[in-house]
């Protein structure tokens, strides 16, 4: 298999992995949110720090968490990402997976705006027709519900700005993951045990959920891996397309397997958000087509440059 091919099973792996993921957390649906998060923060963390260890790396957190800039990009982007895994675990066990399906399908329209605004990032048409869109598929649940879909619009923000912070630091991504998540459990803890002594969580589990917890960790490790490999082997155009898969995977457990309701208005809603995707998705393959052909074209002619320097020089 070539590279390119490992890269996209890779990709596919672990959009698979994401899209199926509540699937696993429906099995914790008697325990509150808040619990599974800090275990989930816990044992990621265990995941990742043992997975430096072993590769030699643990004294790059180090200089990471001693860089002042970085130090602070690390708060954020800690607060972004554990914001963005507790809302999913919570939509999860409350029955709200249509929502966070909707909110991973905008992300890369929310992203768009991201860097239009935070890097003056030039928009064609198709973009801003399918941010159009987007926003008209969210003002139609708004109306529809009686309220925006605020988890949605937040699981898009919150990994959109996470995508920005990452952008800004110059750090690898397990070794940036690991500093995170480093972060994130003491809050966490602190906030598991002020539940605790609010009688709000007791701390018991049988032997099946104790493991089930453990896994979290490994099963928030492994599609960043996956992904990591990914996005060093294939195209971000591919990877950004395939992606797509995650919010697909959790439309269906939503709606499929754990019947939640889709209302008429999710049935105008989605429907415009994927033509708004489509959109969006053949007007970056385009750029990407076009970009190529003229990378190609000035390698050409640096080439006949070159063989015709060459060709003078060997001239008497």
């Amino acid at each position: 298999m070539t590279e390119t091919g490992k890269g996209i099973l890779a990709m596919i792996s672990a959009a698979g992995l994401w899209g199926i993921s509540p699937l696993y957390y429906k099995l914790l649906s008697h325990i509150p949110a808040a619990e599974v998060m800090a275990h989930r923060t816990v044992w990621s963390l265990v995941f990742f720090a043992g997975l430096l260890a072993f590769q030699g790396r643990l004294g790059e957190m180090g200089s990471v968490l001693r860089n002042p800039r970085r130090f602070g990009l690390i708060i954020l982007a800690s607060l972004m990402v554990s914001t963005n895994w507790f809302l999913f675990i919570y939509a999860t066990l409350t029955d709200r997976n249509t929502e966070t399906s909707l909110g991973y399908y905008i992300y890369p329209l929310v992203a768009v705006l991201v860097g239009r605004f935070a890097f003056g990032e030039r928009l064609g048409v198709a973009q801003w027709l399918s941010v159009s869109l987007a926003a008209g598929a969210v003002a139609v649940l708004a109306f529809g519900l009686g309220a925006l879909p605020w988890i949605s619009l937040t699981l898009a923000a919150t990994f959109s700005l996470y995508g920005v912070i990452k952008k800004l630091l110059p750090v690898g991504p397990i070794v940036s993951v690991t500093c995170e998540v480093l972060v994130a459990v003491p809050i966490t803890l602190a906030v598991l045990f002020w539940l605790y002594a609010r009688g709000e969580v007791n701390l018991t589990y049988s032997t099946v959920d104790m493991l089930l917890l453990i896994a979290s960790g490994p099963i928030t490790a492994f599609p960043l891996i996956l992904f990591t490999i990914a996005a060093r082997r294939v195209p971000m155009t591919t990877v950004g397309l395939l992606q797509y898969l995650n919010p697909t995977l959790q439309f269906f457990c939503a709606v499929v397997l754990f019947g939640e309701i889709f209302t008429p208005y999710h049935q105008i809603a989605f429907p415009m958000i994927w033509i708004g995707l489509a959109i969006y998705s053949v007007a970056t393959l385009r750029q990407d087509r076009v970009a190529r052909r003229a990378s190609m074209a000035v390698v050409g002619v640096s080439t006949q440059v070159t063989n015709s320097a060459s060709e003078a020089s060997a001239k008497p």
